[in-house]
């Protein structure tokens, strides 16, 4: 288990509901794919960098996930991702990681949606 957060610093996340839109690879980096994510009128299209290549581009398109919206940038291989998609890492793979599989709303809800 982790340490122990206060409520007043889980509270400064900023959960979110956002669509994919698009899917692209990154030359030089296997596990990674470049999200753009649409979270609705009001808060734009953002870039977001996921470790989800057990999923193919074609079942990533359209989906629904939710993101960390006020992650601090970060910059891997020259891109710059703005946000984190959450999942949860189930069993394990011949490298040691998790295999991913998306936290998603239960019911359909707007791009941009604030997750409690």
């Amino acid at each position: 288990m982790k340490d122990l957060v206060s409520f007043d610093l889980f509270n400064k996340l900023d959960l979110r509901v956002g669509r994919i839109e698009k899917v692209e690879m990154i030359t030089g980096i296997d596990r990674l794919y470049k999200l753009t994510v649409n979270f609705g009128l009001e808060l734009g299209q953002r870039v977001v960098l996921s470790g989800i290549r057990n999923y193919s581009i074609e079942e990533l398109m359209g989906r629904k996930a939710v993101f960390v919206y006020n992650l601090e940038p970060k910059k891997v291989k020259g891109v710059v991702s703005e946000g984190m998609l959450l999942a949860a890492c189930v069993g394990e793979t011949e490298e040691g990681h998790g295999v991913p599989v998306f936290v998603i709303p239960e019911r359909d809800v707007p791009e941009g949606t604030l997750v409690h």
